[in-house]
């Protein structure tokens, strides 16, 4: 049994959707326990069949039975434990996909799981669905969602400039950019995510990090390297900033007890 698995969404539909992401034990017959997530700048909707979860978040312990849930951003790492005969398939969205729907206001809400019913999702999912059935759901609806919406919105601009600019922007420049207010645009954005854009800027240099350091033969690869490469100060100012997510250090952190993304 494959334990964590990675499946993706068309090219249209990638525009709100990262990919789609499996945690399976139904068919174990003891707990994974102890196993870690980390923040990576995307939303996530769990879709948890059989027993239960456990997912414990910076501010609170989650149990998630049979049912589905929508989790907010994170912005330190997360332990979950499965129940065996249990089964989590996740769908992980863009930054700024909520941003989509206005009557969401996510101004409070990080680290934070809620149940929701499935006639809130604006497309209509089976629970129990393979993950070939729920990717043809997820497409039908993002791909029509995309044709729909040409034009990007604000949030989506201002994650596309962060993106393009290799993480290494302020907000007043994002501002100056887009020719808005620095308000203006930290409300938008906060409303649509729940962080701040410094706040956003910082997980996604923390991810590629990490995914540095775990692709990267560490023998050649110094973390002196790692933290300019990814233009932290210096390596003393990288360290603190991994400890801030992980509570751990770069040197200590142990990549098989966390999930993480396939290299593409």
């Amino acid at each position: 049994m494959k334990l964590y698995s990675e499946y993706y969404v068309s090219e249209s539909s990638e525009r709100f959707v990262n990919k789609i992401w499996c945690l399976d034990n139904s068919i174990g017959e003891s707990l994974i326990e102890n196993k870690l997530v980390l923040p990576n700048g995307c939303f996530n909707l769990a879709f948890v069949t059989g027993s239960s979860i456990a997912v414990h978040t910076s501010k609170k312990k989650y149990e998630m039975s049979e049912g589905i849930y929508f989790c907010s951003q994170m912005t330190n790492k997360v332990l979950v434990n499965i129940e065996p005969k249990t089964k989590v398939t996740i769908v992980q969205l863009q930054a700024w996909t909520l941003s989509m729907f206005p009557n969401y206001d996510l101004s409070n809400f990080t680290d934070s799981i809620i149940k929701i019913n499935a006639d809130e999702l604006p497309f209509t999912p089976n629970l129990n669905s393979s993950v070939s059935k729920l990717l043809k759901t997820i497409n039908l609806y993002f791909e029509a969602l995309n044709t729909e919406n040409p034009k990007k919105n604000t949030v989506e601009k201002i994650c596309e400039i962060i993106k393009l600019h290799k993480e290494e922007i302020n907000v007043s420049e994002i501002a100056a950019s887009l020719e808005i207010s620095q308000r203006s645009l930290q409300i938008k954005f906060k409303a649509a995510t729940g962080l701040t854009i410094k706040n956003y800027i910082q997980i996604l240099k923390f991810r590629k990090s990490v995914d540095q350091m775990v692709n990267s033969d560490l023998e050649k690869l110094s973390l002196t390297e790692v933290a300019l490469y990814n233009k932290y100060f210096d390596q003393s100012h990288f360290i603190k900033k991994f400890k801030d997510v992980t509570k751990t250090s770069p040197k200590m952190f142990n990549s098989s007890l966390y999930f993480l993304s396939k290299k593409r």
